[in-house]
Formats: structure tokens, C-alpha cells, sequence
């Protein structure tokens, strides 16, 4: 046991060589990683796994159609409202703690989901997977930031994470046109369960637990404006996708949402043990590093979605093909995961943040001249090869730039504000996108529409990355 900046680190390993050269990993380290690393990616399978499976879900459970939107938006809300909550409640309360307590929701949660007989057992299933993702996901990162050292050791794991983050995505596209196509839609609930159940047995052998000797109080105020701000954020976004961005009730949720967001501002600004000191809101790294995660994530996730809506609407793919296509931009996001953290050990986070965006808004500009037939698929696979490569590249170099330069203490916070900015990205994007392609006159025709608004936000991120993030390098 051991106290460091204030914080109670106990490791349930036995004592004995724990060293390693720089850049090298001990094997309490790679033991660490795999659990993590397991954790986080069955959480990115979440996200997607049950998109294919919607209508079949619709079908079988008797949901309206209005209503089968409520399976995706039940997850989406919570999941984006609670993660920075829940990311201080970890640094206060213990993140091992907080880590195994959400997976343990996350396994009853999608045990519920996969037996569900009626639309209302499934929805509230959805919820408590959303809250269990708001809470594994900053304590999961926090834990694997506090347990590498900042530079090579953590630029390593944090590439390796952001590259299973990412494929998971994809995997869960494929994943739930396999389960459904061949077993049931229940699957892609059920196999959660075992995966949950071996992470929390092995989870108390490997990781080590850390919380301050004195707790200071949490911050209510801040708690209930932020999250309810976020909530109604997400709300209002996921409402303009569905009915434009001209609906009365989209409006006054997304205003009401700022609003709630700007009296959070305030409140941090007054409380004495504030939920996100204003301190940390002003260092560049976090505040410009967080708007260019939310980029990061609006573009690429809604991209799926773009190319999902043109591999089935006009080449005519049915949905196992078309997720089965997006296997290309898996490989990517594997690759630019183990690739990205070299590039930021020989050329800095700025660097690599301006060089993946631009790669990315590259392939991604490069999907304009997608046509009507089948032999563009020579173009959109290369292109989402190589946009995964860059745009994990950003993502990794905006992960390593919003959790430097803190403390131990606060990287539950860190990793809070990082994981907020991940979900508000994946929420927003579809919506954002789905507005602007249904805007145009015919489908391609809005599908082009809406790449080149994807290739302007990715070119914006790599302006904000030259202009207000300075460089860091690691000797």
C-alpha cells in the first residue's frame, strides 16, 4: 500500500519484480491492459450491436415504429448524461469499485434485455446498460491511465484502447447480423453476460484500488445541472434527427439543455469542492482537447451511418453485407491504434491530432465521387481503410491530450470529461447527419451532401488542434 498525491493505492497482487525499462510493460501491467481492454471493447459492441437488429427486435416484441427508436435513445441518454458524474465518483469513492459495481449492471442489465417479453422490460433493460456504460467506461479509463505512467506506457495503452474501442463499433455491426441471422436478436444481449461474469472474476486479482484518505463532499449542484443539461442535450438532438431541426419540442429541450449547461458553469465556479474545477476547464489541453474528441466522433460514427444508408438504399446490400463491408475500417482503426502512439512519441499529440484529421478528411472527401453502381465499392473500401487509420490517430492523440498534465487524483474526472465528449460525439452524430442527408433532393444526392459536412467538421478539428493545442512530446 502506498500514498501518492493525496490517493490510497492498494494492489491485491504479491509483492515481487515489477520493473521495466521504459516503454516496456511489467506483467501486472499487461494483466491490466487484457481486463481493461476486454471491458471497454464489449462496451464499444454495445453501441452497435443492436442497429441490424432493430426491425427483427420491432417485430418480436411488438414495438411501434415510433417507439423502436426508444431501444437505441434508452441506451444513448444515459450513457452520455451520467459519464462525467460518474467519472467523479470514482476519483471520490473508489474506481475499482465503481468499475465492478457497473459491470455487475451491465451483466443483470443485458440478462434482463435478452428475456425480455414486452417492449417496457427491454427499454428499462436499455437504461441500465446506458448507466452501467456511463459508469465502467471513465472508471475503466481512469484506472488504466493512473495504472501506466504518463508517456510511452500510457500513449500505448491508451492507442491500443482507442483502436478496440473503434473496432468494436464495427464488430458489433457484424456481430448482431450474425446472432440475429443465425441464432436470435436475444444474443446480442446474452453475450454480454459471460463476458461481464470472467472480467469480474479476475477484475479484484489484477487491479488495484485508489480513492483520497480524506472524501470530500460531492458536488450535488453540479452533478444535477450537468447531467440533466446533458440529458436534455442528447434529447434534443436525437428528437431533431427524427423530426428535423424546425421541431418546436427539439428546440426547447436543446435550449433548455444549455441552459441547464450554463448554469453549470456557474455553479462550479461558486462551489467549494467543485464536480469539474474551473482550473481544469481553462487548461487548452482539456477544453480545446474535448471539442476535438467530440468532432473525432461525430464524423466517423456518423459516417457508418451515411454508408450504411448508401450500401443498402442504393446499391441495394442487405444489412449482413453491409456490416459485414465495414470490416475494412476495423482493420484501420487497429492499425492507426498501435500506429498513432509512435507517431506521438516521435512527433508530439498536436502533430498527430493535425495529421490524422487531415487524413481522415481526406478519405472522407475522397467518398464524394461514390456513383450508383457496385464498382464503387473500389473506392469506399480503400477510402474507409484508410479514414479508420487517421481518424484513430485523432482519437488517440485527443485522448492522451485531455488526460495529461493531471493528477492522479483527477484522472477520474479526466477520463470523465474524454468519455463525455466520446458519447455526446457518438449521439450527435447520426442525428446531425441523418438532418442533413434527408434535407436534399434523392438519396445520394443527400449522402454527398452530408460526406462533404463530415469532411468540413474533421478539417475543423485539425484547425483547432494547430491553432489552440500546443505540442507534447515524450523523450
Amino acid at each position: 500500500m502506498s500514498v501518492v498525491d493525496g490517493v490510497v493505492e492498494r494492489s491485491v497482487l504479491p509483492d515481487g519484480p515489477q520493473e521495466a525499462g521504459p516503454g516496456r510493460l511489467t506483467s501486472r501491467m499487461r494483466l491490466t491492459l487484457v481486463v481493461l481492454l476486454v471491458a471497454q471493447f464489449m462496451l464499444a459492441v454495445d453501441f452497435s450491436i443492436l442497429n441490424v437488429a432493430l426491425p427483427v427486435i420491432g417485430r418480436g416484441l411488438g414495438f411501434s415504429l415510433a417507439g423502436l427508436q426508444w431501444v437505441a435513445t434508452a441506451f444513448a441518454l444515459p450513457a452520455a448524461g451520467f459519464t462525467l458524474f460518474f467519472g467523479r465518483v470514482a476519483d471520490l469513492f473508489g474506481r475499482r469499485r465503481l468499475f465492478l459495481g457497473g459491470l455487475a449492471v451491465l451483466g443483470l442489465a443485458s440478462l434482463a434485455g435478452g428475456l425480455a417479453t414486452g417492449p417496457e422490460v427491454l427499454v428499462v433493460a436499455r437504461v441500465f446498460q446506458g448507466l452501467a456504460t456511463a459508469a465502467v467506461t471513465p472508471a475503466g479509463l481512469s484506472l488504466l491511465t493512473t495504472s501506466f505512467p504518463e508517456g510511452p506506457l500510457r500513449q500505448k495503452a491508451l492507442g491500443l484502447n482507442g483502436a478496440l474501442m473503434s473496432a468494436g463499433f464495427t464488430t458489433g455491426a457484424v456481430l448482431g447480423g450474425v446472432l440475429t441471422d443465425l441464432l436470435s436478436w436475444r444474443w446480442s444481449f446474452f453475450i454480454n453476460v459471460p463476458v461481464a461474469a470472467a472480467v469480474l472474476v479476475i477484475a479484484p486479482m489484477v487491479l488495484a484500488e485508489s480513492r483520497p484518505e480524506a472524501r470530500p463532499r460531492l458536488d450535488l449542484p453540479g452533478a444535477l445541472t450537468v447531467t440533466l443539461g446533458l440529458l436534455a442535450v442528447v434529447l434534443g438532438f436525437t428528437r431533431a434527427g427524427e423530426h428535423g431541426w424546425s421541431d418546436p419540442a427539439a428546440l426547447l429541450v436543446l435550449a433548455v439543455g444549455i441552459a441547464l449547461l450554463i448554469a453549470f458553469n456557474l455553479v462550479e465556479r461558486r462551489a467549494t469542492a467543485p464536480l469539474v474545477p474551473v482550473r481544469v476547464l481553462r487548461r487548452p489541453t482539456v477544453a480545446w482537447g474535448n471539442i476535438a474528441g467530440v468532432l473525432a466522433f461525430v464524423t466517423e460514427t456518423s459516417l457508418v451511418f451515411l454508408l450504411t444508408l448508401y450500401l443498402q438504399r442504393v446499391l441495394g446490400f442487405p444489412p449482413l453485407a453491409a456490416g459485414l463491408s465495414f470490416g475494412v475500417l476495423g482493420l484501420g482503426t487497429v492499425l492507426g491504434g498501435t500506429v498513432a502512439p509512435r507517431v506521438i512519441a516521435r512527433a508530439g499529440t498536436r502533430t498527430t491530432l493535425i495529421t490524422g484529421a487531415l487524413v481522415q478528411a481526406a478519405a472522407t472527401a475522397a467518398l464524394l465521387a461514390l456513383g450508383t453502381g457496385t464498382q464503387s465499392l473500389a473506392l469506399l473500401l480503400p477510402a474507409t481503410f484508410v479514414g479508420g487509420v487517421g481518424n484513430m490517430a485523432l482519437i488517440v492523440g485527443f485522448m492522451v491530450t485531455a488526460t495529461s498534465g493531471l493528477p492522479d487524483r483527477e484522472q477520474g474526472m479526466a477520463t470523465g470529461l474524454a468519455t463525455m465528449s466520446q458519447q455526446i460525439g457518438i449521439t450527435m452524430g447520426t442525428p446531425i447527419m441523418s438532418a442533413i442527408a434527408t434535407g436534399a433532393s434523392g438519396v445520394l444526392p443527400g449522402i454527398r451532401t452530408a460526406v462533404a459536412a463530415n469532411t468540413a467538421l474533421v478539417l475543423t478539428a485539425a484547425l483547432i488542434a494547430a491553432v489552440f493545442l500546443a505540442d507534447r512530446t515524450t523523450d
